[in-house]
């Protein structure tokens, strides 16, 4: 339909033209799709906001419109006469043969008549796409407030992997900073088997250290200048330090995938790790650049208008009065990373998709931190325990299509045998649970479909791969045997 939109756009822009030389250009149809089904498939509303610049009538103006409309050979091939409608609507319908052939050569398309953007673009390469979603932090387990980023983002990544362009689905863990301090810190007193052996603890016990760790953390000051110091060493490369980090990413990393496997996303991993190697340059460059205040030994950044709630300047801290760097200052070296050009970066703009905040019960941000957080896991799982098998849905689904077309065959044909086959098929799908799974067998690319031939009406007339061979007979030996049958059972009975 997109491209007959285009099409029907071009068309009546060129009438406008031919109509209206007075008006100035360019002039915008205002096509767009009918607001009821009653009006047609199209409306164009360009004429009403015309009517005070050339003092007419809008209806007047749609008039004009219509008539070099009827003028045009290719607009009569493509729908309808048009109706002015209202003050001046013109509601246009496609010619029905027109559109049959439309959705016969979408369905002979592998690509469903969706072009490439490389196709748009003449044949140029299409640019390169950066999709940054999902981002769980390591050390804590995903929750509910992460699906919505990881299925939206997917969603993204799929539909421009389809135009053709190079997709990186990165996944900007939260693997670095101040919690791993904290963490680690924490680990060597309780559980030090933890920070040297693989798998010593599970992921749900490492979230429970981790709240441990945060609450010493606030409330035990000695803990928190340890943990900061631990912070320094990391960021410095210590070697046990490392180890007990790549340790705790590995853990969790694997328990990520195995909820991105069940969701059948890809992802590549880029966490706020990766950006260490530049955090001083992102301060050298402040500093070079005068932008850079000492305050009580912390390097900050005084942005213009930025205050607090005293009203006195707000700073943004990007090295620690201890030598340690902070959130700011990765997410800052993220940011020129994406922005430098390649090979020193991604080389790329930014284009942020808002979908919200998710929020607990209490409508308040959900925080890990806090405890009882739904936990992803643990609700993909119910979830799916009360889903029914793939295959029987897909049989359900395909049992009901069937019924719809039970349902017309009695006031769109009388031909027996075509209710007959109607009858088998729609039988069959709804009425043996130990055939349904070889609906969800894949049936060939589009356009190459294998099964029964079928007549000018799309009916099959022949016998399907789905039948069991029982059809019929099958079902009056259960009439036979004092078994009910289904309602669409009934039907194509009563219909047969």
């Amino acid at each position: 339909m997109l491209r007959i939109a285009h099409l029907l756009e071009a068309q009546l822009r060129a009438a406008m033209e031919r109509a209206l030389p007075a008006a100035a250009q360019p002039l915008d149809p205002q096509l767009a799709p009918a607001s009821k089904p009653e009006f047609g498939d199209f409306q164009a509303n360009g004429a009403l906001p015309l009517a005070k610049p050339l003092g007419q009538p809008p209806r007047q103006i749609a008039q004009a419109i219509v008539q070099q409309l009827a003028a045009d050979p290719a607009f009569g091939e493509l729908c309808l006469e048009p109706v002015i409608a209202g003050p001046g609507f013109i509601n246009l319908t496609l010619r029905p043969e027109r559109l049959a052939a439309e959705v016969a050569a979408r369905l002979g398309d592998p690509r469903l008549g969706v072009p490439t953007a490389a196709d748009e673009a003449g044949g140029q390469a299409p640019a390169p796409v950066i999709v940054d979603f999902s981002s769980p932090n390591i050390a804590k387990e995903m929750h509910v407030g992460h699906l919505r980023s990881t299925i939206i983002g997917d969603c993204l990544a799929r539909v421009l992997e389809f135009r053709g362009h190079p997709v990186l689905r990165l996944n900007h863990v939260g693997d670095w900073g101040t919690q791993f301090g904290m963490l680690i810190t924490h680990l060597k007193q309780v559980a030090p088997e933890a920070l040297t052996t693989a798998d010593a603890v599970d992921l749900g016990d490492l979230v429970a250290f981790y709240r441990q760790a945060k609450a010493r953390f606030d409330d035990d000051e000695a803990f928190q200048a340890t943990s900061r110091e631990e912070v320094v060493k990391l960021q410095g490369g210590d070697p046990v330090s490392l180890k007990a980090w790549g340790l705790l990413c590995d853990q969790s990393r694997r328990e990520f995938q195995k909820i991105y496997d069940r969701l059948h996303i890809a992802l590549q991993e880029r966490g706020e790790s990766f950006y260490n190697p530049q955090l001083q340059a992102v301060v050298d460059d402040l500093r070079d650049a005068g932008l850079l205040v000492v305050d009580a030994g912390a390097g900050c950044v005084f942005l213009e208008g930025v205050s607090g709630k005293d009203g006195q300047p707000l700073p943004l801290i990007v090295q620690k009065s201890d030598g340690g760097f902070n959130y700011a200052t990765t997410d800052l070296a993220a940011i020129r990373y994406r922005f430098a050009a390649a090979p020193a970066g991604d080389g790329a703009s930014v284009e942020h998709v808002p979908f919200g905040l998710v929020q607990g019960e209490d409508g308040k941000k959900l925080k890990s931190r806090a405890g009882d957080i739904p936990v992803l896991t643990a609700r993909m799982t119910s979830v799916s325990s009360t889903l029914p098998p793939p295959a029987d849905a897909l049989a359900q689904l395909c049992g009901q299509q069937w019924r719809n077309k039970l349902r017309r065959s009695r006031t769109c044909t009388e031909d027996a045998t075509k209710r007959q086959v109607l009858d088998r098929e729609a039988a069959h799908l709804c009425a043996h649970p130990a055939q349904r799974s070889r609906v969800a067998q894949p049936v060939g690319p589009v356009g190459n479909r294998t099964g029964p031939p079928r007549d000018r009406d799309g009916v099959p007339v022949g016998r399907s791969e789905l039948q069991c061979g029982e059809g019929e007979a099958c079902r009056e030996s259960r009439i036979g045997q004092g078994q009910k049958l289904a309602p669409h059972e009934e039907v194509g009975r009563q219909i047969a």
